[in-house]
């Protein structure tokens, strides 16, 4: 059974030079809790194809089903709401709230989805990344490698039926990276959760079931 499903994927952007095709027919399955590696060279349309996967961007033409439903259908808000509790995301920047703290961070998902032991389940999910002590300190108290713990803590904690990793350790040194690395892959096998992992990094794509090649905007 497929999680995701992607037909003649197109997402074209107006330039100053006129129309430029970032995406070119891009076909693609992901099955459930199957491991999936995005590779290619910087500017091949990895990112721009795992943000219409997600539905963090709408396609120009082409269809994208996610969890049986269709996002190429759906507005922004519909969009969300079908991620809202079954999708994690894990990003090369953290993308963690300033504001708020470990813990907070970690609850957002939770809240989202409405969950009342949103607290009690982001407590237990730093526990399982090693930051139990780090629950109240804000994101610029914390170092790197911390960041993208509380990430996969937040990434993880409902229980997501689909994890998107953004160069999940592009920010980080190598023996950091591989921490993180070794801890989202651990936690996946635990849930059983499908990924799809954009990365450059070939140690990384060898640890998923398989890999694909984007050049240009079309995949090999």
């Amino acid at each position: 059974m497929s999680v995701i499903e992607a037909r003649n994927l197109q997402k074209r952007v107006q330039t100053t030079n006129g129309e430029l095709a970032i995406l070119r027919g891009v076909n693609m399955s992901v099955a459930a809790a199957e491991a999936v590696a995005i590779v290619g060279p910087s500017g091949s349309g990895k990112s721009t194809l795992l943000a219409l996967l997600a539905g963090l961007d709408s396609v120009s033409d082409g269809e994208v089903m996610l969890l049986g439903e269709a996002l190429h259908a759906l507005d922004e808000d519909a969009r969300a709401a079908v991620r809202a509790g079954k999708v994690g995301f894990v990003f090369q920047s953290f993308q963690l709230l300033p504001g708020l703290t470990a813990l907070e961070n970690v609850m957002l998902p939770l809240e989202l989805a409405s969950r009342g032991d949103a607290r009690e389940l982001a407590a237990r999910q730093l526990q399982a990344v090693g930051l139990a002590d780090r629950e109240h300190h804000l994101p610029a108290q914390l170092s790197g490698g911390e960041q993208q713990r509380v990430a996969i803590a937040r990434a993880f904690v409902a229980a997501p039926q689909v994890l998107f990793a953004d160069e999940p350790t592009g920010n980080l040194d190598q023996a950091t990276g591989e921490t993180i690395v070794d801890l989202m892959f651990s936690l996946r096998s635990e849930q059983q959760c499908s990924l799809v992992l954009v990365t450059h990094d070939s140690s990384l794509a060898q640890r998923c079931d398989r890999a694909v090649t984007m050049t240009d905007g079309v995949l090999q």
